[in-house]
Formats: C-alpha cells, structure tokens, sequence
C-alpha cells in the first residue's frame, strides 16, 4: 500500500517539478518509509512508499529492463508470484522480489490486457517513455482510488485530491450536480467528485493517454450469467475453496498482519482461515463505543478471538472523541458521505496501526450477498407495487406522517411502490425525500439541478442497465457493489486506514468470489427473508451455528444520542451559523426544525444530519 501521483504534459512542455514533489509530500501518510521519483520532460511520477512486499528491493518508480517503462503502484497484486515465474519463463529479468516489479513487466509482454491477469487491489501508472504515454488503471471493485484532474494539456492524476490540488490551476469549486447527486445516494457515484472537474477512474477500468488523445475502457467486463442448474453441496464447496484460497493469497506479507474483528461471522470467517495458514497468534482489533452498550460489539468479539487462540486488543470511543477527530476527518476521507459509522474506521485504523502494518477486513460481503435490510424490501416491492395505487398511496400518507423515529420505514413504504426500477432503487438509496430536498435547497441549488427529487438516478443507470434483464434483488447488489462499495465504503476504508499508514485487505472482494457469487440464483443469497444464505452454510464449515445465526449487530454506534446531547451545541454552531456552507447552499430554518424534531423524537434525522455535517466540514476544509 501506498500513495502515487503523477503529471502528463500532451504539449511535450517539461513538467514543474516542485508542484510534483508537493503533491507528492501532501500524501506522505500514505506511505512513510520513503519516497521516489521519475521525471523526463512531460512526463512525472511521484510515489510515497509503505514497505509491505520486498522490504529492502521495492522501492519504485520501478523500469522494465532497458527503463523504457517506468510504474508507481499502489496496493498489492496478490497472485505475484505465479506471474513473476509466468514472465521469467518468458525471459523477463527481474531486479527485485516486489510485485510492483510484475505490473511493469506484465504490461511489456501483455499491453494494457496486462490488468486482466491481476487479482488484487491496485491503483497504478505505467509511463512509456518512447511511444510517450501513460497507462493508468484501477482494480476490480474500486478497491484502491484514483483521482485525475486535466488543467490544460496536463493530466494530473494521484491517490487522493489533496495531492491535485497542489497544482496552482486546479479548480476548487462545487460541483452542483454532484452536490444532488450526494443528497440523494449519500455519496457522488464515479466518474464525478463533489468537486467540479476532478474524477474518479471507475473501478475496474483503465485510462491509455498520449501525446493527443485520452481513452477510458471498461476491463472487467463481466454480466452475471446465472447458473440453470446446480446442486447446493456442490456450490458450496466450491465457495469454500474459493474463500479459502483468497484468504491465503492476501496473507502474503513481508511485515505482521492483522485483522478488524468484529462480533460478526465475516470478520469471523476470516478469523479461522488466517489461524489455519499463519505460524503465531493472529492480532485481532475491535472497537466500542461509549453509552453503546446495546450494540457493542467488543465481549463478543472478544469470545471469537478466544475461540482461535487469538491476541485481542480493543478500544472505546466516544462524542470527545468524535469532536476532536471531526477538524480533520473530511481532510483524511476528502469526499463527504453519508453513513454515520465512517470515521469510526478512523479510531479502529488508528488503533491496529500501532501494532501491524497491514490488516485484513470482513468489509464486502454484505453487497454480493444480500446481507441488508434492503434488499428484503426490494424482494417485496415486486409484491408491493401489484396493489392498486390507492392502496399504496394510503399506506404511504398515513406511514410518513407517523410521529418517531421510522425512518427506514417510511422510506420503504415511499419507495417499494415505485413502478421504475431504477427510480424504485433510488428512492430506497435517498433519506433525504424530494419533499424534503424542495425544503432543503435554496433557490439558486434548485434552479440548476432540480426537475425532481430523484433525477441523481442517471448517475447509476449505466450500471443498472447492464443487468435489467434480471430480478430486482440481483439488479441491485450488482449495482451496490460496483458503486455504493467502491465510491462511499471503501473509500472510508482505504482513506482512514492510510491516514494511519495502514493497509487494509478486502478477502471477500477477490474478483473471483464476486463473479462466482453473481453467477447463483437469487434465492441463494436471499433465502424467503434471510441474507447471506449460502454464505452462512458454506461458514459452517469454521464457525459455530450459535454465531452464524446470531442477530447481526454491524458496526453501530451512538451517534444519535451523542447529537441529541454532548454534540448538540457542535452540530448548532457548524449547521447554523452565519458563516456556514449550509447558509450558501440550504435552508438553515428547514435544518433547525429537523434537528429539533430530532431531538425531541418527532421524526429520526441522524443519517440526515450527518450528511449535512459531513458536507459542511468538507466545505470547510476544502472550499473554505
């Protein structure tokens, strides 16, 4: 794991070298052991280094033989040593033991269908310095991120915007449909950021620039074909090999791993498999929070890592704590979103980082199978919205205007009865109501992006129509995990993890399980009412039933009491005063009657009032 950043100058003009070496400082937490450089003419690349693979040899940028090509990668290429004796059988000399140095010599022999031969998480940039281009590509499941930024003919590209922002021509503006969009899905889907003219590369795609054009292609190209014939205990060993040996590639490591460990059987799961392939005693990691008592995971993590001999270490955060981090929390994620347990990920980073340097993490598995609330609903929508409008018209009137805190109920009964699927699933993604969003928007927001409340839907159709020959449930955790995990979740996760130098694994998101899983029956992942179905069978074969079948408590914590009390007076002076972003963009009267009915438990506004918070520190921090 790593930072890298880079400059690609279309006019041939040489590139300002100190803009690079800032860039690549600003990014210095990504990768502390030490830095590098490749600059010739138009060309630069800036890469911070986390010393995981080859310790003492991986130091990049890295070159191919005759130093033609050139790479900065970031993140890990799990299958690296079944490539490197690939490519050495084809008479590639190799200078190091890294798997940066694999990328470099896959794409000579292969070109650009290099990426479709790696399994792992990477970010990366090959420059060629004779045909002068650069190709850059972005694994999978957005796993790793990369942003770019043109400023004239300069394509500027990097781990993390704070490093494009060095340049003295990159915009600082926001981008107003990206603002909507963030209000109705809770982050800006790819290709956009909130800011105006800087991207993200969609995961799973890659970029070839050269001296006159740009082009971004689609590699992972799979559609769920779903299988016609199949017997249960036959998918379910091959799940297990699968899980199996994804976990055993990414224990690859020069340097101690450990492990996020929750109460839940993903982390769980992980938990077995790494004590079955790692010589000492797994280091397990859990966080708790104050006055959460209810959903607290750490006793019962704590019975887990006993029960594989494994070293526990927890910690307990609570509102101070919040506070204190809330000055540099948009600084470390740089995109807001609007799920309320995002920087918890911060105090639980925070804590691992001072023991290993890389982690691995149950992150993942919810998406492909079906492990939320939601898709239940969405199953029944299809039964739903057969009911005759009136019918559903009067169950939604009188469900909204219930007193209390039923926020995802009154979402679903608004949602499930929508004929459109797409608008179907993004009135289920959206707390924020068109009603609400006409309240909320000041007039100058509405002008430009309101026709109504859910037009942001666009944002996802390319993806929902890749698979809208299929049932509602596949459609969206195909959207799901191709978007809400890579541009919201894993973002969170990459970002607080590296803002403590961390890496962090994803073993559920090898690319290999997610085609498998997307390739069964609905009714595999959605059993009548119960997620994770054959995930929970196949899990039998390393955990007790008595945890597999447990209710899930998920990464909670209270922040909705922590805003009704020691965060109250915090939330007032950022939403409310004179000389805040929401003064600009939203109606400050609507915001002050939503945390009033809030806190008096007239309605539930904690997922609202974080997106709100959460877009005011970014503007804060980053637009000023």
């Amino acid at each position: 794991m790593c930072g890298i950043c880079g400059i690609f100058d279309q006019s041939g003009n040489s590139i300002d070298q100190l803009t690079l070496e800032r860039m690549n400082a600003v990014i210095k937490h990504r990768g502390p052991d030490g830095e590098g450089f490749f600059v010739n003419g138009g060309i630069g690349l800036g890469h911070r280094r986390l010393s995981i693979i080859d310790l003492e040899g991986g130091a990049q940028p890295i070159p191919n033989e005759d130093e033609t090509l050139q790479v900065v990668f970031n993140g890990e290429i799990y299958n690296y040593i079944e490539l490197r004796e690939e490519l050495s059988a084809l008479g590639h000399q190799f200078r190091t033991l890294s798997d940066t140095e694999v990328i470099v010599h896959a794409y000579e022999q292969w070109g650009t269908e290099c990426v479709n031969r790696f399994n792992g998480m990477f970010a990366f940039a090959v420059v060629n310095i004779r045909e002068k281009t650069m190709f850059l590509a972005r694994d999978h499941l957005g796993i790793k991120p990369l942003y770019y930024v043109w400023i004239g003919t300069q394509l500027l590209f990097a781990s993390e915007i704070k490093a494009l922002l060095q340049h003295s021509g990159c915009p600082r503006e926001v981008d107003l449909e990206s603002l909507a969009e963030l209000f109705t899905f809770r982050y800006v889907p790819s290709p956009k950021t909130l800011f105006k003219e800087i991207f993200k590369l969609p995961a799973g795609h890659s970029m070839l620039v050269n001296m006159s054009s740009a082009r971004t292609e689609r590699f992972w190209k799979w559609i769920p074909q779903i299988r016609k014939k199949w017997h249960e205990q036959e998918l379910i060993e091959e799940y297990q090999g699968l899980l199996d040996d994804a976990v055993r590639l990414q224990l690859r490591s020069d340097v101690p791993l450990g492990l996020f460990l929750s109460s839940g059987i993903d982390s769980g799961v992980l938990l077995a498999i790494m004590n079955k392939y790692s010589p000492g005693r797994i280091q397990a990691f859990t966080l708790g929070f104050e006055g959460g008592e209810k959903t607290n995971e750490v006793a019962d993590a704590r019975l887990l890592a006993d029960m594989f001999g494994a070293e526990h270490h927890f910690e307990m955060v609570g509102a101070k704590d919040y506070i204190e981090y809330y000055n540099s929390f948009l600084w470390d994620i740089e995109e807001p979103v609007g799920h309320e347990a995002a920087s918890a990920f911060y105090f639980l980073a925070k804590g691992t980082g001072t023991h290993v340097k890389v982690a691995l993490t149950g992150q993942g598995a919810d998406e492909p199978w079906a492990g939320y609330d939601r898709y239940i609903g969405i199953k029944l929508s299809n039964l739903y919205n057969r009911l005759p409008f009136p019918v559903t018209d009067s169950i939604a009137w009188a469900v909204t205007r219930m007193p209390g805190r039923f926020e995802r109920l009154k979402r679903g009964v608004t949602s499930l009865g929508e004929p459109d699927m797409l608008t179907r699933f993004t009135k289920v993604y959206s707390f924020f109501s068109e009603d609400m969003k006409r309240q909320l928007f000041e007039t100058a927001l509405k002008e430009k992006v309101f026709v109504n409340g859910y037009q942001s839907k666009e944002a996802i159709r390319h993806l929902q129509s890749d698979v809208n020959h299929l049932d509602p449930v596949t459609q969206m955790l195909y959207v799901d995990t191709r978007a809400n995990l890579p541009d919201d979740l894993l973002m969170v996760g990459d970002k607080t993890a590296m803002a403590n130098s961390l890496e962090v694994r994803v073993p559920f998101l090898d690319y290999r399980l997610v085609e498998f899983i997307e390739s069964l029956p609905p009714d595999l992942k959605l059993h009548g009412f119960t997620g994770k179905y054959l995930h929970k069978k196949a899990l039998q074969k390393w955990l007790p039933k008595d945890v597999i079948y447990r209710k899930k408590k998920g990464f909670a914590n209270p922040i909705e009491e922590w805003f009704r009390t020691g965060m109250r007076s915090y939330l007032e002076e950022y939403l409310l005063g004179s000389d805040s972003a929401s003064a600009l963009f939203f109606d400050q009267k609507f915001i002050r009657q939503m945390l009033a009915n809030d806190r008096e438990g007239k309605d539930q506004f904690r997922r609202h009032i974080y997106l709100l918070l959460s877009f005011e520190l970014w503007h804060r921090k980053f637009i000023g």
